[in-house]
This record gives C-alpha cells, structure tokens and sequence, in this order.
C-alpha cells in the first residue's frame, strides 16, 4: 500500500495531465482509456473538451464512494466556474438538485422522494403495464422485422414519465427534441443547446404554476403538495424539478432498454436463462445495469472545499474534481471478475444511478419500467432474435450517452 501511494504522490509532483475526450463508443465496449486510468493511475489529472483547466478523475469504486458522499466536496461549488466537461453547454441548472449539497438538497430530496415511494411506484406499473402491451401490440400487428427502438425503447420511457407528469400528448414531440438538443456534445450546438434549456424551463414554470392553482392526481401535483415539516418546493424548484424528472425520467431509461436489449440478443444462452426462469430476470437486469458502459465519461463534477488526500494523491482546496460510476461498476477491488457478465453475483451494488446525495431518485420508477418491459417482451416473443448483424447495428456517437439508433428484430 505504502509502494502505491508514494508513486502516486510523484505522479501528482509532476502534474501528470491527461487528455480526455471520452469520445470511445464502439458498440458497447469498455472506453480502453478509462480502463487504463482504472488500472494504472487511479486518481490522475485530466483535461477536457470544455471547460477551463484540469480536473482530478476518480475511477476506484472506495473512492468514488468517498467523493459522492464526503462533506468536503462539494457540487454547489462548481457553480459560475467554467468547470472542465463533455458539453458545450453545462447540462445542469443553476437551481437543480444535482448542484445542491447537503442539508439544502436533503430537503428537496425528501420532498422528491415521496412521490417515488415503493406504494406510488407500484401504483404506476399498473399504467406501465398497459403502455408496453400497447406498444407490443402495435409491433406484433405490424408483424417482423421491427425496430425495437421506434417501438419500444424510445417512446415507452417519454410515454410513462409523460402521462406520470400529466403532460399534453401534443407538446411531448417538441420537449423530447429540446431535451436531445442539451445532449449533443458538438461545439457549433452550443447556441441551440442555450436556447432550448431556456424554452424548456419557460415551458415548466408555466405548467407547474397551472398545477399549483389546480393541481390533480399527477407527479407535478405530488410534488407541488409534498411537505416535510412546514417545508413545501417553491415555484423555482418545483420548475426545474419537473424539468429534470421529464428529461432525466425518459432519457436514460430509453437509452439502457436499447442497450440491455442489444446485450441479452447477442447473448443466447442468458437470453434463454431469463426465458425459462422470469424469477431471474430483476437480477440479471442489476447486473446488467453494472455491466453496461451506458454513458461516455464523468457527469457534474464537485469541488474539493478543503485538502484531502485520496488512495495517497494530495487534492488541494477549490480542485474540481470528476468520478467515473463507470470504473466503479468495473473495479476488481469491488467485484470479482468484473469484466464478466454474472447475474448469479452474490451482491450487484452497482453506481449506475449514482450514489451518496446524488443518487437518483427515480431509480425505482427506471427500474420498474425495465421489469415490465423485458418481462412482458420475453414471455410475448419466445423467440424474438436480432434480424441484423451485431456488427451492423448503428450507434449514437454525437451525444454523452451510449446506446443503439435502431434494433431490427424478428420472432
């Protein structure tokens, strides 16, 4: 141990820095750079495609846990600094949640939490139920081969947040399209990428204020009405609130049902597991969700508000510093074989939806929607195969997240 962290306090003497594009996205292999740092280099020094300056990339699993949940690095600190990032644009809010720290974001979680309760979300698989058979229908009716994405992956997620937050059928096209506009990683759509935030967040003050004045049984109700304490979500809040449960409620859900689905057609005899025995299938989607690289790179980073020492690297006050929950869900210091796919692991506390205070919280309305869908898809079409290539199938390369254009299938 003493071996390692006197190298790693040399390499921070010589200020080691790092290139790091985060562009790999060949299918859905491990990203051999972050593999690299993982393995080599732990804590290191990088620059980015935006931003000002260097960043600190933390990769071990420990680590991470250490950044996500240590009071002395701090998200709200990244706030009005040209922090280094994938974006041209920062995805993220000046009021959102995920540039809160504790004790103020624990108040908003809390709030945002009742509306995820295991009762309020099984009380919404029921919906979810009826919405993937719609779907499957609809795909059975049109009869093979079919695009599992059009079909299923890309409208089931926008449909079951949609109809969660009681949002006009006719305005979801266009709110889907500015939610993608925030995601691209090229420079020349920063303009559009600044605009259609803007749009977005006229859009919500709008309609959460309708809901305030006449609110229902929906999720923008809930979360206008829920309290903790004498607290209650102010209109700003419950705005950007909305904003991001609509963006973040059907993005990446729809991203990792292409993905998930991609990895169990190329995988026969785990397709033919989950097949003959349903009781596996929540498991196999945990260890599915560690295993898969469903983003490019690092998210919002933090600040270190003090020095602090990590795996024997000295972090100075006001360093900005990235996790990867990527290399965490590959860390052999955490899981054993980690670069097998083993739905049969003991335990599968994966970082896929973040961890510490940030960990997010529609973890179980996301994970709900995957068990519907796979469950129903699985015992609807026995036989349901890949009708290309694997090779042939086409893949995002222009935005932060990872995940197949289109999925041709037959059963």
């Amino acid at each position: 141990m003493h071996d390692a962290s006197t190298h790693d306090a040399s390499v921070h003497d010589k200020e080691t820095v790092r290139s790091c594009p985060f562009d790999f996205a060949q299918q859905l292999e491990f990203d051999p750079q972050l593999k690299e740092l993982l393995t080599e280099e732990p804590v290191s020094r990088i620059r980015m495609a935006y931003g000002e300056g260097e960043a600190w990339l933390v990769t071990r699993y420990e680590d991470v846990r250490t950044v996500t949940t240590d009071r002395r690095f701090s998200r709200s600190a990244v706030l009005g600094r040209d922090f280094p990032r994938m974006t041209p644009e920062p995805i993220v809010q000046a009021e959102s949640i995920n540039l809160m720290d504790p004790p103020a974001s624990s108040r908003l979680r809390s709030l945002v939490a009742k509306s995820f309760t295991p009762r309020r979300v099984d009380q919404m698989r029921e919906g979810t139920q009826r919405i993937v058979d719609r779907l499957l229908d609809a795909m059975e009716d049109e009869g093979a081969p079919a695009d599992f994405v059009a079909r299923l992956s890309s409208p089931l997620p926008l449909i079951t947040i949609c109809e969660a937050l009681e949002i006009p059928e006719a305005d979801r096209p266009w709110l889907r399209a500015h939610a993608l506009t925030m995601m691209n990683v090229g420079a020349a759509g920063k303009e559009d990428a600044v605009r259609a935030k803007a749009e977005l967040r006229g859009y919500f003050t709008e309609l959460t204020a309708d809901r305030r004045r006449s609110p229902g049984d929906d999720l923008i109700s809930t979360l206008a009405a829920a309290r903790d304490g004498a607290e209650l979500l102010d209109d700003k809040e419950l705005a950007v609130m909305a904003m991001v449960l609509l963006i973040t409620g059907q993005d990446t859900t729809t991203y990792q049902l292409g993905n998930i689905a991609y990895t169990l057609l190329t995988r026969p005899e785990l397709l033919k597991t989950v097949q003959a025995e349903p009781e596996r299938l929540p498991r196999t989607i945990e260890e599915l969700l560690r295993y898969i690289p469903f983003r490019k790179g690092v998210g919002i980073p933090r600040i270190a508000t003090e020095d602090v020492e990590l795996s024997g690297v000295a972090i100075k006050a006001g360093d900005v510093v990235h996790v990867s929950y990527l290399t965490a869900n590959r860390d052999a210091g955490k899981f054993d074989r980690p670069d097998e796919l083993d739905p049969d692991r003991p335990s599968i506390p994966h970082m896929t939806f973040g961890w510490g205070a940030h960990h997010c919280l529609g973890a179980p309305l996301a994970t709900m929607e995957l068990e519907v869908a796979f469950s129903t898809l699985l015992a609807r079409f026995p036989a349901l195969r890949l009708d290309a290539e694997p090779e042939d199938i086409r893949w995002n390369t222009t935005s932060i997240w990872r995940y197949p254009l289109a999925l041709p299938v037959t059963w």
